[in-house]
């Protein structure tokens, strides 16, 4: 079964490819969403999947890709949100 989660990933993750590094993950494990950069200097996810596709993808983003320095992950469960795919949203 399908849910949707928020995920916020906070430390320096703006201008280190972590959204481009996300969509291709989340397209590798076949989860649907959107991702983009926030004010403040974090990103901001909103992804739909399985639990297993989505725990994968935390698990992820506590890391992400090689040049991002992650501080903390939070995730809070949404209401369900039906997504064509995973797309980059710009400001």
């Amino acid at each position: 079964m399908e849910q949707t989660i928020s995920i916020t990933v906070i430390g320096l993750v703006q201008g280190v490819y972590y959204r481009q590094s996300t969509k291709e993950k989340a397209l590798e494990l076949g989860i649907s969403g959107i991702v983009k950069n926030l004010p403040n200097g974090n990103v901001h996810i909103l992804a739909t999947g399985t639990a297993h596709q989505l725990d994968e993808l935390v698990h992820w983003c506590k890391q992400g890709p090689p040049h991002a320095k992650v501080n903390s992950v939070n995730v809070e469960p949404m209401e369900k949100q039906v997504f064509m795919s995973f797309v980059i949203q710009r400001s």
